[in-house]
């Protein structure tokens, strides 16, 4: 999958002082000469050439990477057209429309008969014990996705149908989506940490006809019942007038059970022992396995039902523009319902594809890792699609950053020599509480590209990412993008753009950003305002599923002609992009807009703090004042010295203006399972309010009364 016309170039004291003129440094770093362009990436020139020219004539640029994938019939008519303007009527975005190709083919049967790449590693799977391993080729994975395919289509699954898909970072949840795809029914998944009622709400939103589901698994030491909860969310639906008439049960915890071996990492019916990365042997994990309840007439066991499954399967072709999938943003709006993301084949399919080869640097030997979890679209995105798409072997990681010790990500590095890493800020900020020592006594040897994704990384997370995990060797790829985009955004390609820390840098091919004001006009040179995109990239989501009112009021009604990404967005002297954060995370303190992202670089650069989020707080003067919550880093203590350090330190790197009011010591932050802050929530806790609303994606719901226990004390 070459880029058209490319032609690219190959590019050949103490602790506190060295970190002191690190942050000096941050805002015009650039990478070390060993840092070297490989011949996937064009260098700065012709990648602003091409750039240009994905713009100007996006048939010709996306009609070439689009002959690298398999299409039953090619397009008739226009290849690109849309309106994004309301005023000129309804809005759409169509590519490719009546060209026929199926995802899951391209991803799986081209890469087996077409690349012959059937005995290449498709996944390495890691278990939430480190003991628990296995992996799966391409043609493996081929044949459980047909087999699969075969058990939906003999439960009446056919095109367009909608499947809820409710697991955890197993390899069956790959295999439950791609044949969704194949079949092209719908897959509509909902990240395992969700509540029974989310998973309600979803199958509801979107007349799921079928769910997917495991007994149980564990999240480091906490036993998850998922059957339990799928089983509460289906008694919600029965309540509602929708009953689910089949749901499709993974044993995962129950694996011995099945007498096929006694490990988890023996998993009928797809996976084996992966001897050759599992190390030496340790004791097994003494699992509790939960009472499973069983609903006969609609429960069905996945092993059963794969054994009497043929291994070949005709994929259903698709339009371009047919729907491929349905994914809910979860967001932390409080707000009951969630609004259902449509992406369809053909776009989606180029567009991560694409993006995973060039901001990945992509090569045949690499070894990728995503810690993403696969019901979020960075899941989607950058575990399944984009990595499979191009062939690569990935790992698949069903525990957390922390269990059973907080170098479990490094040993993860180290065992399957991992040379692609892509995390998010929130992981990162966690993981430099623990100090250097857990990410250095294990190799990074093997690691060339390092990413972010999920929110802007803060210039002293930067900094150390690049030299405690990459070494000072490594690029780091800070990529901006939203569900709703399907793909990278905003982001440097490793090696060939100059690197700022925290800055998403330069949009990727065939992005068209602007920044404008309140007015609606668009602003030129260094600016900052709100963050729009001029006209459609492949990826784009095309409607909101079942309101297509709410996609067009959400996105475009605001700045007609332009798609409105929600965030605010400065643009430096070098034409660098740097997301401020959500529009609704601008405050107003005494007439001056503040951006909450910057006063919380400011706090985490203070090396007593570890993390920061900054809230509004009424105020009977300025109108709004700033209300810190920061969590300190190991061997710290908070006092009141400490507290005026920090606003010292928000003077000096902001202005007066920015002064914080109040501090608070926070042990932890309220966050979703994705690792989002939920400043709603903390907004609620500054102002004692306990009206906290949906509360259920939280992942610590203990630290919510904790921070309401030590909530400082405030006037209104």
């Amino acid at each position: 999958m070459g880029l058209p016309e490319e032609r690219s170039r190959s590019g050949s004291g103490s602790r506190a002082r060295e970190e002191a003129r690190a942050r000096s440094r941050a805002r015009s770093w650039s990478p070390p000469p060993e840092v070297s362009r490989s011949a996937h990436v064009p260098s700065l020139q012709r990648y602003r050439e091409l750039h240009r020219r994905s713009l100007e004539e996006p048939r010709e640029f996306w009609g070439d990477i689009a002959k690298e994938f398999y299409w039953k019939t090619p397009c008739p008519g226009p290849f690109l057209q849309y309106n994004f303007d309301v005023t000129k009527g309804k809005i759409f975005i169509e590519w490719m429309k009546g060209a026929t190709t199926n995802i899951c083919y391209n991803v799986l049967d081209r890469i087996v008969h077409e690349k012959k790449l059937g005995d290449k590693v498709a996944f390495y799977w890691e278990g939430n014990e480190p003991e628990e391993t296995t992996q799966i080729t391409y043609q493996e994975l081929l044949v459980q996705v047909c087999r699969f395919s075969n058990v939906l289509r003999k439960q009446g699954i056919c095109k367009g149908d909608r499947v809820a898909i409710y697991m955890p970072m197993i390899p069956e949840l790959v295999v439950a989506m791609l044949a969704c795809a194949r079949l092209g029914a719908l897959h509509s998944i909902v990240f395992a940490g969700f509540s029974s009622e989310s998973l309600c709400e979803r199958i509801l939103d979107s007349n799921c006809s079928l769910l997917i589901t495991t007994d149980a698994f564990y999240r480091g030491e906490k036993l998850v019942n998922l059957k339990e909860l799928a089983d509460e969310a289906l008694e919600k639906c029965q309540e509602k007038a929708f009953p689910v008439k089949c749901c499709i049960v993974v044993k995962h915890l129950g694996r011995a059970e099945l007498g096929t071996g006694d490990s988890p990492s023996q998993s009928p019916p797809i996976k084996r022992p992966c001897p050759d990365v599992q190390g030496k042997p340790k004791e097994k994990p003494k699992h509790i396995q939960p009472q499973i309840s069983w609903n006969e007439g609609v429960d069905l066991w996945w092993h059963e039902l794969m054994q009497k499954a043929g291994d070949e399967c005709e994929p259903e072709w698709c339009d371009a523009e047919d729907p491929l999938f349905i994914l809910y943003t979860s967001g932390s709006t409080g707000k009951p319902k969630a609004s259902g993301v449509v992406h369809t084949v053909g776009g989606y399919m180029l567009y991560v594809a694409t993006t995973f080869k060039y901001v990945f640097d992509f090569h045949a030997e690499d070894v990728f890792w995503c810690t993403a979890d696969i019901g979020w679209i960075t899941g989607h995105s950058y575990v399944t699609y984009g990595p499979l798409a191009n062939g690569a072997t990935s790992v698949l990681f069903e525990g957390i950053p922390t269990y059973p010790d907080v170098s479990r990500l490094w040993n993860i590095v180290e065992k399957y020599k991992v040379t692609k890493f892509y995390t998010a800020p929130t992981a990162i900020r966690l993981l430099m509480k623990f100090g250097d020592e857990p990410v250095t006594k294990h190799s990074r040897a093997s690691l060339q590209v390092l990413g972010t994704v999920g929110e802007p990384i803060n210039p002293e997370a930067w900094l150390w990412y690049h030299r405690v995990v990459g070494a000072q060797r490594c690029p780091i790829v800070d990529t901006f993008w939203q569900t709703e985009t399907g793909g990278h955004m905003l982001t440097p390609l490793p090696g060939a753009i100059p690197m700022k820390p925290g800055s998403a840098t330069f949009p990727f091919f065939g992005v068209a950003p602007a920044i404008l004001n309140e007015s609606g006009e668009e602003l030129e040179g260094e600016a900052e305002g709100y963050l729009v995109f001029k006209q459609p990239w492949p990826g784009i989501m095309r409607t909101v599923y079942g309101n297509h009112e709410r996609f067009e009021t959400t996105y475009f009604k605001k700045f007609p002609g332009y798609y409105v990404t929600g965030d605010g967005c400065r643009r430096d002297e070098d034409g660098y992009y740097w997301i401020t954060g959500r529009i609704d995370d601008m405050l107003n303190v005494s007439g001056h807009l503040l951006s909450t992202a910057e006063v919380e670089s400011a706090l985490v650069e203070h090396k007593a703090v570890a993390e920061a989020a900054v809230v509004g707080h009424p105020h009977p003067v300025k109108g709004e004042c700033l209300y810190c919550f920061v969590t300190l880093c190991d061997g710290h203590i908070f006092s009141p010295a400490l507290t005026e350090e920090l606003k010292k330190q928000i003077r000096e790197k902001i202005g007066p203006i920015a002064t914080p009011d109040y501090i608070q010591n926070a042990p932890g932050l309220p966050k979703t399972r994705s690792g989002k802050i939920m400043r709603r929530v903390l907004r609620k806790i500054a102002q004692n309010d306990h009206d906290l609303g949906d509360t259920s994606t939280v992942v610590n719901p203990s630290i919510i009364t904790q921070l309401f226990s030590h909530r400082c004390s405030t006037i209104q």
